[in-house]
């Protein structure tokens, strides 16, 4: 059964996801909201890695609503490709990332799942800075998150983040058609 901090961290989540698929700049006050919860949440659930990234959230939220209001084209900034190269560098640093932390983990902590979440850590960073900067390939890094991330949260019994997560799955699809449409909209 779904307690009332796992309901609240996850509304305001859904709404924070919704709002960056729309490419709107509330998405960043309404996610720290919901980050500042699943921290407490993932705490209290043995998810540390998942707890010490809703940190990493609200101080990269902080910064991404900072941009996005420095940087607006009638309400919007554009959305643009990143190169391949530095995909490429995001994708192994999120490996290695996700190897040296969930040893830590593993050795020094009662962590649950020590290695999934932390590549759920990992690659929500990348996917956090490359939302940060309005890059579509954003989509692709949450996609991988919200599918490790669904059987991880199902496993410690938190079926509404599970559910909530095959949600913000869906999403990172529309998410990437949206930002995809915008970016060859600008670029016409």
């Amino acid at each position: 059964m779904a307690t009332w901090l796992e309901w609240m961290a996850n509304v305001s989540y859904l709404v924070s996801v919704w709002l960056a698929a729309r490419n709107h700049v509330a998405t960043w006050p309404v996610g720290i909201l919901g980050c500042v919860l699943f921290a407490l949440l993932f705490f209290q659930n043995q998810l540390y890695a998942d707890a010490t990234l809703q940190v990493f959230f609200v101080v990269t939220s902080l910064l991404g609503w900072r941009h996005w209001f420095l940087h607006p084209r009638i309400g919007e900034d554009r959305v643009q490709r990143s190169r391949g190269w530095v995909l490429l560098i995001c994708a192994a640093a999120a490996l290695l990332v996700a190897l040296m932390y969930g040893a830590l983990l593993h050795r020094f902590t009662n962590a649950y799942a020590p290695w999934a979440d932390s590549a759920v850590l990992s690659l929500s960073v990348v996917a956090q800075l490359l939302l940060m900067r309005r890059r579509v390939e954003t989509w692709w890094f949450w996609l991988a998150v919200n599918t490790l991330a669904v059987p991880l949260f199902a496993s410690r019994g938190l079926h509404l983040t599970a559910l909530v997560y095959a949600l913000f799955w869906f999403n990172a699809w529309y998410g990437w058609w949206n930002w995809r449409r915008l970016m060859l909209r600008d670029d016409a």
